[in-house]
């Protein structure tokens, strides 16, 4: 992690400016933003380690766990919520065995919520890393997790 942090570190200038790509790239190359980045971050660009972590955790794209090989993301824009987004998003916890904005302990799923992935006439749909899924049951989730549970 080391090598890897310091050559983001160097492309960019010591300025608090930098803040925010600097996350971004951290968040890029690691799929969250480990904390002992964070403290590096906060050294390189001269903002106080509680500054870098408020930004971090101000915007809802940074992360600070890792991100599982399928990033599941269920729908809850409008369209899929009436559809019922929640119905779906309680079977894939229930499948996957953990909670929105968790990952499994082996880092092969991720599961999270999004306001909306642009395919609200495929309602309720969900994405696993970028296929959309339409037109979700429980039933297609079960065979969904199932199909995904045997292609490891």
């Amino acid at each position: 992690m080391e090598e890897q942090l310091e050559a983001i570190l160097s492309t960019h200038a010591r300025k608090r400016e930098e803040l925010i790509p600097i996350l971004q790239e951290v968040q890029s190359a690691y799929s969250f933003l480990p904390e002992e980045a964070l403290r590096k971050i906060a050294r390189h660009t001269r903002v106080p380690e509680s500054r870098v972590y408020g930004v971090a955790t101000f915007y809802a794209q940074f992360r600070f766990t890792p991100m599982g090989r399928k990033h599941t993301m269920v729908c809850r824009g409008t369209a899929c919520h009436v559809s019922g987004a929640q119905v779906i998003l309680d079977e894939v916890e229930s499948q996957l065995g953990i909670k929105e904005g968790e990952t499994t302990t082996d880092l092969e799923h991720s599961l999270e919520t999004v306001a909306c992935i642009g395919a609200c006439s495929l309602a309720p749909c969900l994405m696993i890393n970028n296929q959309v899924e339409a037109n979700m049951t429980i039933d297609k989730v079960r065979t969904l997790f199932k199909k995904t549970e045997e292609g490891k």
